[in-house]
């Protein structure tokens, strides 16, 4: 560890409603964590923690950087420790505030993600930051995922103290690429169904079970029984979508990315259209910071984000706005699977978004199911629909992110289309676009579409892909029924990928009508067609980049923070964090096809040891796909000093031809006694899903 830690010790402090932790380091003298209430212009105030030195000399004002999450700031203080501790260490101040209702802040909890609430809350969290005696008056905002969606919001708003921000593994496009409507096709998974949970639960580490809690927490309804109201694109999703609101962000935003992360296209499309300044960097991890991200190799993005935040919050040229924009991680070819702990490949330095040297290559699919750069005679193809197929092609994969099993399972219900071997190593970097002429039988159904690396072992790793509601082809905000039988165009731009196709290796283009359980399917049996040969059947546009002599960025090992006692994971659960399909069941007689997710976790914290439990039960039908349904089972368990508390959430998701069904029953437990229960239950019709 570069930074020894030479002494510790844990003070608390209480006077005016402040809880000060400090832990002695080198480089700094004393550091805190510092527990403030901040008001609102309603009179409900929210919790922050303020990691801060103890001792700012007097006339020193430091900037302030936030984090903005409902992700109980007490609960998450040993790995924010670690990584608060290097920012704090050059300079800042880092603040963690709980969302309005969640936590240990006071208020109703939020109704759904980015309400004008919680962004209006923000806009008085960041003038309340900036006033404060220790401030310089200049804030920064930065997060993973919630705290990286909001940070883009809250730079839409402009408020006068926000100067800079960084935003990681989130997305401007809520509707198309958010959790809750992928492609345009509804996505229910685990965190859909669990995140309320948590903001269900008090307060630690009082868990003050008073009325309060339970009308402004306990029972307030779940937020996806609103995302279910909105199925289809429009003004609930505009709300806080930044992608036709580019012109608005004014403050300079470093967006980082990960290639088995599902938000990954943010990057390249706010380097292309936002005018202020913007750095990006995109490498090969999942849904996790950089320095400690999976899998590997991880970056110390600290070091960048210090130096974004010093150019605008300190004034300071720190050399980075002379770079290029863009920092890429090429990926080399690897085998399917999610055992990969590694991904090959190479960092290069990119002027930006888009990239002047790419040049497009077309891939006709073949009569004879082969891909080549020439169109071949003209034919129809037909696929029977098989809505289970993605179970075992799919995996865990969720909102096209995770790193997928061998593909072959899933080829093998769709139509592919192989290159030969190539003669040469052939690099992509951008987002493939896929153009069909298709039909179908019925009036709804929807198309997928995946490019895949094929080894001469016979392997396939997916490389891209991206899937497409048929209904949508005219507007995903006043959809239409198909007409069957009618051939119509489809063009479907898949999610942002990097690849190097090694030399001896083929190109697949895949096409099917599922991706279960990642898309629900669509409700009829049905075949559907593609078009084949002539220069308008199916083909794909692959963005090619030549080689060329590029810089390659430098950056920093991952450095190991300071431990925060009694805050420890005792059981991480499996290595992604979500829930893995263990098991498959299939009749083939009936059509049933039935998966089990589950994941379990265990946390000490100095309040006591939590208990984590999920289980996920995926079940469809070949024959009547209509019949489908998610049953999720969670619970959590705090053992504390006087008492176990326990809260469980069981939720089943369900269709049939014309409706979907949810009933969430959630439960209080003190000794293993039932305090509160509260169950919600609603049937919302299909609305072109």
């Amino acid at each position: 560890m570069k930074d020894k830690l030479i002494g510790l010790f844990i003070l608390i402090i209480l006077s005016i409603g402040a809880i000060v932790y400090a832990i002695e380091v080198e480089e700094i003298s004393v550091l805190t964590i510092r527990e403030v209430m901040i008001p609102m212009p309603d009179g409900i105030q929210l919790a922050a923690d303020l990691y801060m030195p103890a001792d700012i000399p007097a006339g020193e004002h430091l900037p302030v950087l936030l984090e903005y999450t409902p992700y109980r700031k007490n609960d998450s203080r040993g790995s924010k420790y670690r990584m608060y501790t290097y920012f704090v260490k050059r300079g800042y101040v880092v603040a963690r505030v709980d969302i309005r209702g969640t936590g240990n802040s006071q208020g109703r909890t939020i109704p759904y993600e980015y309400s004008e609430i919680e962004l209006s809350d923000g806009d008085a969290v960041i003038a309340w930051l900036a006033k404060q005696d220790w401030s310089n008056g200049n804030v920064g905002m930065f997060g993973i995922s919630w705290g990286g969606f909001n940070s883009i919001q809250m730079a839409v708003r402009k408020p006068p103290a926000l100067k800079a921000f960084m935003a990681l593994m989130a997305t401007e496009d809520l509707y198309q690429e958010d959790v809750h409507y992928m492609d345009g096709i509804i996505h229910i998974d685990s965190w859909m169904m669990s995140h309320d949970l948590s903001n269900a639960m008090p307060g630690a580490p009082e868990f003050r079970l008073d009325e309060d809690w339970l009308r402004n927490r306990f029972e307030v309804e779940p937020s996806v029984f609103t995302y279910m109201r909105e199925q289809r694109d429009g003004s609930f999703w505009d709300r806080a979508s930044a992608r036709d609101k580019y012109e608005q962000i004014q403050i300079p935003g470093y967006y980082i990315g990960g290639w088995y992360d599902g938000y990954r296209d943010s990057p390249p499309r706010m380097l292309e259209h936002v005018k202020a300044p913007v750095k990006a960097m995109i490498g090969p991890w999942d849904h996790y910071y950089p320095h400690n991200a999976w899998p590997a190799p991880q970056v110390e993005w600290r070091h960048e984000a210090v130096r974004w935040f010093d150019q605008w919050l300190k004034g300071i040229d720190t050399g980075i706005l002379d770079e290029p924009r863009f920092a890429v991680y090429v990926r080399d070819w690897h085998p399917p699977g999610p055992g990969v702990d590694e991904i090959p490949g190479h960092w290069r330095w990119e002027e930006g978004w888009p990239i002047e040297r790419s040049v497009t290559k077309t891939f006709y699919a073949g009569q004879d199911h082969g891909l080549s750069s020439s169109p071949s005679a003209q034919a129809t193809h037909s696929l029977k629909y098989k809505p289970s197929v993605g179970l075992a092609g799919g995996g865990p994969v969720m909102w096209w992110g995770n790193i997928p099993p061998d593909q072959q399972s899933m080829d093998d219900y769709s139509l592919i289309y192989d290159s030969q071997p190539l003669g040469s190593p052939l690099e992509i970097l951008g987002m493939p676009r896929a153009i069909l002429k298709v039909s179908a039988d019925v009036s709804r159904a929807n198309w997928v579409v995946r490019i895949c690396d094929v080894a001469p072992d016979g392997s396939v790793t997916q490389v891209g892909g991206a899937a497409f509601n048929g209904t949508h082809r005219k507007s995903a905000r006043e959809p239409e029924d198909l007409i069957p039988g009618k051939v119509f165009p489809l063009e479907i731009e898949m999610h942002f990928t990097s690849w190097v196709f090694p030399k001896g290796h083929r190109i697949r283009f895949a096409i099917n009508n599922a991706q279960w359980p990642m898309l629900w399917p669509t409700p009829y049996q049905m075949t559907t067609t593609l078009a084949i040969g002539g220069v308008e059947g199916a083909r794909i546009e692959l963005p090619v980049v030549p080689p060329a002599d590029r810089p390659v960025p430098k950056f920093k090992l991952p450095e190991e923070g300071p431990s925060l006692p009694d805050y420890a994971s005792v059981d991480s659960g499996n290595v992604s964090g979500y829930a893995e399909i263990k098991s498959i069941q299939r009749d083939e007689q009936s059509g049933a096809a039935f998966g089990i997710a589950t994941n379990a976790t265990s946390f000490r914290y100095p309040w006591g040891l939590e208990h984590f439990e999920e289980r996920l039960e995926h079940r469809t039908s070949d024959l009547n796909p209509a019949e489908t349904s998610v049953i999720g089972i969670y619970a959590v368990a705090i053992d504390l000093k006087d008492r176990t508390i326990r809260m469980e959430q069981n939720v089943v998701f369900k269709s049939d031809l014309k409706n979907f069904h949810m009933n969430f029953i959630r439960r209080f437990k003190v000794d293993g006694e039932t305090l509160h229960e509260k169950q919600w239950d609603e049937i919302f019709p299909r609305d072109f899903q």
